[in-house]
């Protein structure tokens, strides 16, 4: 190991962290111009916005994860298992620690690594506001780990209503969901799909009909921060899969059986989920005195770097960053983490040749909602056409080029051309839902 070479440190796999370590990789780590390191708590990887399938069981992690070890191994950088906790800006180190296992013994003691460029990738989690019983009795799909926790007490539901006929008639497969942004609507229709599907694997004492699914929604409309229009046709296509949506609808409260809103209302369901709002990590506050916001964001300038250390460097939903073309700042979706870490690639290149930064320009390509196999629906935008309302097979085609771009930055076409038709193999022989 060369000590003299520029050490990268990027904190955080998702979909930003694990697309900037891979190229990072491919092009100064082989060249041996930088040594690049991938900091996860988290041993595989899996594309967040596929979260809520996996929770559903219509996508299954095992099958689709990836090893950070295998990925690191193959494209020139360096993984370092553990959970980072504190940095010292003074000395350009930051902190992990101890790994444990299950049981609590430590596997990986605390460890420290001095860094040149610090890339922070840390992503987000779901903000409960302090609300009464949300943090325990809530369900969140932040991680691998939770979604697949909902995926098998859903099973468990299903298999006991089977069982006891009377369960399904009081309720007990009752879902409600605390959000109508992206993730509660597309999880609802997954669902949907699910409760329709079980029937065919020989759970047939269940009436899907007594699966009832509820959106609840603080604002006036679903989709709030996406146009109207959009939010319309989503709605309309809820309302045929007979999903109830109640908006104007803010939780206060929830109880082991009962959400209760400012309204009123008390919604009785034995899963409650909340998707109600994403803030970054908790111990990225006031982290040795870098800039935060009150969703504790480390604010960046237009060059990625935080605003009072230019050796740090921010991207994804943990990063609050400027869009002066619309006086606000970059929203938190995959698209934006995808363009923030392909500026950083031609940005840490150019640092260690003490060339002046590029600036990052968002650009919005659109929002998409996919209903799985019921409707996709969402608004494309481009510099000729404005905004252009798409739905049905043309939106889901974009919808799952998403997902290729993802798998494009980090196998390159041909390999991503090898998994597609593998995974259409495996279709034909594999169930449609997760049954374990």
């Amino acid at each position: 190991m060369n000590q003299s070479q520029h050490h990268i440190i990027i904190v955080g796999g998702g979909a930003g962290g694990l697309e900037l370590a891979t190229r990072l990789g491919k092009t100064l780590g082989k060249k041996g111009r930088a040594r690049i390191t991938l900091v996860d708590c988290n041993r595989t990887h899996i594309w967040k916005p596929l979260l809520h399938e996996v929770a559903a069981g219509t996508f299954d992690a095992y099958e689709n994860q990836i090893e950070y070890l295998a990925q690191a191994a193959r494209n020139h950088f360096e993984f370092r298992l553990g959970r980072m906790d504190r940095l010292d800006r003074d000395s350009r180190t930051i902190y992990l620690a101890p790994t444990l296992d299950a049981q609590g013994n430590e596997i990986i003691p605390r460890r420290e690594f001095r860094y040149d460029t610090l890339v922070m990738a840390v992503g987000s989690v779901s903000h409960d506001f302090d609300i009464e019983g949300v943090r325990e009795h809530c369900l969140f799909l932040d991680t691998k780990q939770q979604a697949e926790s909902f995926q098998h007490l859903l099973l468990e539901n299903f298999m006991r209503a089977s069982t006891h006929p009377d369960a399904s008639q009081h309720g007990q497969l009752d879902v409600v969901i605390a959000g109508g942004g992206a993730t509660g609507i597309e999880l609802s229709a997954q669902l949907h799909k699910v409760s329709r599907l079980i029937t065919a694997y020989g759970i047939d004492q269940i009436n899907p009909a007594d699966v009832r699914i509820t959106i609840v929604e603080a604002a006036d409309r679903i989709l709030p921060g996406l146009p109207p229009r959009l939010s319309q046709a989503t709605g309309a296509e809820l309302e045929k899969l007979n999903i109830a949506v109640l908006t104007g609808e803010r939780v206060i409260k929830v109880t082991g059986e009962v959400l209760y809103t400012q309204s009123g209302r008390e919604i009785p369901a034995p899963i409650k989920v909340w998707a109600a709002g994403i803030k970054a990590p908790d111990f990225l506050a006031g982290l040795d005195g870098l800039e935060t916001n009150r969703r504790n964001q480390l604010v960046v300038t237009q060059t990625l770097q935080s605003s009072r250390d230019e050796n740090i460097f921010a991207l994804g939903d943990c990063a609050a960053c400027p869009w002066p073309e619309m006086d606000s700042e970059v929203p938190p979706r995959a698209q934006a983490a995808h363009q923030q870490a392909a500026l950083l690639v031609k940005s840490l290149q150019r640092r260690i040749n003490g060339k002046p930064l590029p600036t990052f320009h968002y650009r919005d390509y659109g929002s998409l909602v996919s209903l799985g196999k019921y409707s996709t629906v969402g608004n494309l935008m481009g510099n000729l056409t404005g905004s252009i309302m798409v739905e049905g097979f043309v939106a889901r085609m974009v919808y799952l080029s998403l997902y290729k771009l993802h798998q494009f930055a980090l196998f390159g076409f041909y390999r991503t051309m090898m998994i597609s038709i593998a995974n259409r193999f495996r279709a034909t022989v594999e169930p449609e839902i997760k049954l374990h």
